[in-house]
């Protein structure tokens, strides 16, 4: 069992609770299809509304190309290298970012920035995917399965690196490809499966360290949330909530959240707001 300990947020050097920026990345990047665009705005709204700030929106919703991943990134480039941007003015300035993604390859912007600010940070990645394939080794073609490889520094993709492998823990993941297991079980990476006492276990694995959380919606199970990849056997929310209770219990440098879809634009975002709330009140 990990041990509680009191919710820390993020200060400023003057000791004030550091503003927290909500941000929406709007754009593009590797989709399969337009339907995380149109979830993200609402997504980010309800960050918006549970803050009471006006958010930052970067990029622009525009067709999915569904290509490779070479294609999609310069597709992308010009709106990822304005998210990074974006995330060095927030550290510049002190805030912390609760940031709304439609896809998770935007994390090729964002987690460099994170790494070159808060390099004692932790990026808690949870995901039913590693995301660490390599573009000689992937075999799907997807961008999105080099979005944790690329800012680890596995392959340069233009758009920065910078997080150890000491400091990034897989949660939740359980679609692996070999090459990414091969890397997994000869590196600092840590993985945390999903299975009795994640929320402990992830604790653990933080052991006390800043968290920056990274949350791709397909972390959990087939249709709780609707989800571009559906992999059996994912987080509850009970899970969920039990391991942002963990991590809240260690400052909370910024959140990202992605992979959320839409089809109706009606589906009931509550469920997955309330599993993350720990997490979300840390930074109130």
């Amino acid at each position: 069992m990990t041990t509680q300990t009191t919710p820390q947020t993020p200060l400023q050097s003057d000791g004030t609770q550091a503003p927290i920026a909500v941000t929406h990345f709007a754009g593009r990047a590797g989709d399969h299809n337009d339907h995380a665009m149109a979830a993200s705005p609402r997504l980010a709204a309800a960050f918006a509304d549970r803050y009471q700030v006006t958010p930052t929106v970067v990029g622009t919703p525009r067709p999915a190309l569904c290509t490779t991943w070479d294609v999609e990134l310069e597709a992308a480039r010009e709106e990822l290298a304005e998210m990074s941007q974006h995330y060095q003015t927030l550290f510049a300035a002190g805030a912390t970012p609760v940031t709304a993604l439609s896809r998770c390859a935007v994390a090729l912007s964002t987690l460099p920035v994170v790494a070159q600010h808060r390099p004692d940070a932790v990026v808690v990645w949870f995901d039913a995917h590693a995301d660490i394939n390599l573009p000689e080794s992937t075999t799907t073609g997807y961008l999105g399965g080099l979005a944790l490889s690329g800012p680890l520094g596995l392959w340069d993709s233009g758009l920065g690196a910078g997080l150890g492998l000491g400091n990034a823990i897989l949660a939740g993941v359980r679609d692996i490809d070999p090459p990414e297991n091969g890397l997994i079980e000869t590196t600092d990476l840590t993985l945390v499966s999903p299975g009795p006492g994640f929320g402990d276990r992830l604790g653990e694995a933080v052991a006390g360290r800043p968290v920056y959380v990274h949350v791709d919606c397909d972390v959990m199970d087939p249709g709780i949330v609707p989800t571009d990849y559906l992999v059996a056997d994912g987080l509850s929310l009970t899970e969920l909530h039990d391991a942002a209770a963990a991590l809240a219990r260690s400052e909370i440098v910024g959140i990202e959240v992605g992979e959320l879809e839409t089809v109706t634009g009606e589906e009931d975002l509550t469920a997955i707001l309330t599993a993350l709330a720990p997490v979300l009140d840390a930074l109130r």
